[in-house]
Order: structure tokens, then sequence, then C-alpha cells
């Protein structure tokens, strides 16, 4: 927990040009939740809310010197970790680490973009499991991730798959449920799993639902929130996000929107025909 008035954290993860998800989606998170977003870029993608077109990866040891810059001078008070997508960069990033003191981590084991598009190369796998996540407060994979980390197969549950992932090394683990037919996301922490409730939104904007429900983790962690209460707080702003969601931007997945814009717009397009 940060004694500052403003807590501030480090996004670890690429760039989305499209602005819907990665560090565009969690400085906003950030915002939102009322501490100071700060980034370590690990890649610069050309994206839109169609698909990826192209990826270029930030080499490792700027990696490093970005958390090492924003460590030295502004402090860091909880990680979140994004897009990784190679094994040299999970290697800095397990360096950078050693940074930012005791800060709490969030990883987001981003693996597959939302428009399908591989964003974790095969040989960072076995570094991400081995390396990263035992240094990790909590890890918050969907279910075909928590399949990919733990090795289980499709007739695991949601419970079999949080306890596997937890065995791997992170402090707790919450298996996300969009992928389940209730919408529950699974938190484990090596007592009693508890299941945190979800809801079904029927529009298509959810690009940039998991790097805000993971980012809004991290900064509730530095607010000084227990894993759990971090977690439920998580689930349902990102609940909202979608439920706001930007349907009209772009021609594929429509953003998720943290602030919901449309409703601040029609507001203040309100406010001054009033006052004309």
């Amino acid at each position: 927990m940060s004694d500052k008035v403003v807590p501030a954290v480090l996004s670890i993860a690429g760039s989305d040009s499209g602005g819907g998800a990665g560090i565009q989606a969690d400085l906003k998170a950030f915002a939102r939740c009322g501490v100071h977003g700060m980034t370590a870029i690990t890649a610069i993608t050309a994206q839109n809310t169609v698909g990826v077109e192209s990826v270029e990866m930030v080499a490792p040891e700027m990696i490093v010197a970005q958390v090492r810059a924003v460590a030295e001078d502004i402090g860091v008070d909880a990680v979140k970790i994004g897009m990784l997508g190679d094994a040299a960069t999970v290697a800095a990033v397990v360096e950078a680490l050693g940074l930012v003191g005791d800060a709490p981590v969030v990883l987001d084991p981003v693996m597959v973009a939302e428009s399908g598009a591989r964003l974790l190369d095969e040989d960072a796998i076995d570094a991400l499991v081995n390396d990263l996540l035992p240094l990790v407060t909590i890890a918050t994979p969907n279910i075909p991730e928590a399949r990919v980390l733990s090795g289980l197969d499709e007739d695991a549950s949601q419970e079999d798959l949080a306890r596997a992932v937890r065995l791997l090394g992170p402090k707790a683990v919450v298996v996300t449920g969009g992928h389940s037919a209730n919408l529950v996301d699974l938190f484990y922490d090596g007592d009693e799993p508890v299941e945190i409730p979800g809801e079904r939104h029927s529009n298509d904007a959810a690009h940039g639902s998991g790097c805000t429900h993971s980012s809004a983790l991290a900064a509730f962690l530095a607010r000084g929130a227990e894993p759990l209460q971090a977690a439920t707080a998580a689930r349902r702003l990102a609940s909202l996000a979608v439920g706001a969601g930007l349907t009209e931007i772009g021609k594929g997945h429509g953003p998720v929107d943290v602030f919901d814009l449309a409703a601040r717009g029609r507001a203040d397009a309100q406010n001054a025909a009033a006052a004309n």
C-alpha cells in the first residue's frame, strides 16, 4: 500500500495504435481509478478494431531503462504487465521487476488479441511460466490462457485451472470468466475459491476489457485494497466499461470505455443547449 495521496502505477505492456487496448487502455483505467499512470512499452503495434497489422518489439535494454527511469524518480506502487511478445522481453521484464521493490505485480498473460492475432511466441511461454509467474502477486488469465499456462485440457474446470496456475508461483489467480457460460471470475489464493459474478452485455465493444480489468486491479492494490477486494472492484469496473463500450468506433470490436464518454458527451451537449 502506498502512502502517497495519488499512487503511481506502472504498465509494462504493448502500445495499441487504435487506442482500445494495451497501454492506452491501461492509462485510461489508471486515471479512472485515481492513480498516476506510467508506462514501459514492450512493443509497438499497428492495429485497429479489425486486427493487428504489424508488431515491432522494443529492445530489451530499453524496456529495463524505461522501468529504471520511473522507479528511480517517481517510485512504483504497483505494476501491471500485459503484452510481452517473446522470450527476450520476458527476460527483460524479470530483470526490471528487480527495480520496483516490493510493489504488487499483476500479470495479464496476453497471448491472443481480440481479433485473433497471436501476441506471445510459443518459446516465450516457458519463460513466462518458469521465470515470471513466481514473481507475480496476482495473475489474471482468461480460460484459454489458463489452459495454456497449466497444460490442462478442455475438460478442466475453472477451479482446476485456477489451482493449477497458482501452483506455478503467483500468490493469487483470477481466472476471468469472459469465455464461460455464466461470466463468473474465479479468485483463488490458496484458501477456498471465490466466485466474482459478472454481467452480460449485448454490445460488441469489449476490446481492451482484459487490459482494463488487470490495470484496475493493480490500481486498487496500489490504493491499499486486499487482493480479493481489488479483484472484485476491478471486475465491476471492467463490466461497466464494456457496458459503455464505443460500438460506433471502427468496423470491428469497439473499445471499452471506463469514462462512459457517450453519456458525458450527451450531457455536455444538453448543458450547452440549455445555456444557449
